[in-house]
């Protein structure tokens, strides 16, 4: 009964091989971590992140910001220069909107930012406009749209935060003055590196990581796997748990007509192990059912990655860049594609 049980509750895409493509490799050697995506005109937008371009960090490298902006016009295409950021940035959030890309928060060397703003491709050319700043400066948030709002969830309001906050806002990016909002908190203890998706006309906000403090001194990851479901109507409630901790997973989380993915991500089981010793991130994606409240798995990814956005692309929901270990990125880009049942 268990095992019937499980085939009717699934129903989305079970992720093969096949279902995964790569993409022209972004123009650099290493690649980047907390970069911003999303599709304008057609065209898919890659913009900023970090690297450690002269050195791994156990090694001693040094972490270098980007303003580089990246776009690539066709699937088969070759990735074009497109232009520059308003300031070196990465580890923020970004979604599709229309025909622009947007932006919101991120850090840099100097610190986090509260700056949101549109990036547009357009006939060969690349237009930035300002949006309404957050209320507060905040990185490693998490965010999706739901309909025409945005809404932002977590993260770290400095660069050497010892605690996440635990706040929420939201923006109608459709409004004639849009204006940010913010939520009463969720249930569950602050968090960054979370999963955002938009889904049913809901905002989900699933796993990341909180910070706690070591009774000597030392800040400590606390690996996270429960979720909450916004609606405007009826506020946060808590779904069901993760199978298992999940940071860092792409995000927004790919979506099908009736539920979210969370696509791989670092579940905490190589937390102390030596950076060239680390096997790689989680490969299994879980794929949670809005319907039937429940989490199923759903396959393997072809390619684990973390600290980097997901931004659906026509047909296919595109992973561009991120993490394949700690401290190392990879320049691939790869689309999958995810049946609409």
């Amino acid at each position: 009964m268990r095992i019937l049980l499980l085939v009717i509750v699934f129903t989305g895409s079970l992720a093969s091989a096949e279902d995964w493509r790569q993409l022209a490799a972004l123009p650099d050697k290493e690649g980047f971590a907390g970069c911003f995506a999303g599709v304008s005109h057609g065209a898919l937008v890659v913009a900023g992140g970090a690297n450690f371009p002269d050195g791994k960090p156990w090694e001693g490298g040094k972490k270098i910001w980007y303003d580089t902006v990246f776009v690539l016009e066709q699937p088969n295409g070759a990735w074009k220069l497109a232009g520059k950021l308003p300031r070196p940035l990465g580890y923020g959030v970004s979604v599709t909107n229309g025909d622009s890309v947007v932006c919101v928060g991120g850090s840099n060397a100097d610190g986090h930012y509260a700056d949101s703003f549109r990036l547009e491709w357009k006939q060969g050319k690349l237009r930035t406009t300002r949006l309404p700043s957050l209320p507060q400066s905040v990185a490693n948030s998490s965010g999706a749209m739901a309909g025409d709002t945005l809404y932002i969830a977590g993260g770290q309001t400095l660069p050497d935060s010892s605690t996440t906050i635990k706040a929420a806002w939201k923006i109608d990016l459709a409004a004639a003055t849009p204006e940010w909002k913010e939520l009463d908190p969720w249930p569950g203890s602050g968090r960054m590196l979370s999963v955002g998706a938009g889904q049913s006309g809901a905002f989900w906000l699933v796993g990341g990581a909180d910070l706690v403090v070591t009774a000597d001194g030392k800040v400590e990851r606390r690996y996270l796997k429960d979720g909450y479901r916004y609606h405007p109507r009826e506020g946060w409630q808590r779904i069901a748990d993760l199978p298992y901790p999940v940071v860092a997973a792409p995000s927004p989380a790919p979506t099908d007509a009736s539920g979210f993915y969370i696509v791989g991500g670092d579940d905490g089981a190589q937390i102390g192990v030596m950076p060239d010793r680390h096997q790689g991130f989680r490969k299994q994606i879980e794929r949670y059912d809005v319907t039937a409240r429940a989490w199923v798995q759903a396959g393997e990814t072809a390619a684990a990655r973390v600290v980097t956005p997901c931004v659906r692309w026509g047909e296919t929901w595109v992973i561009p860049t991120g993490e394949t270990r700690p401290g190392i990125r990879s320049p691939q880009v790869w689309s999958w594609t995810v049946e609409q049942n």
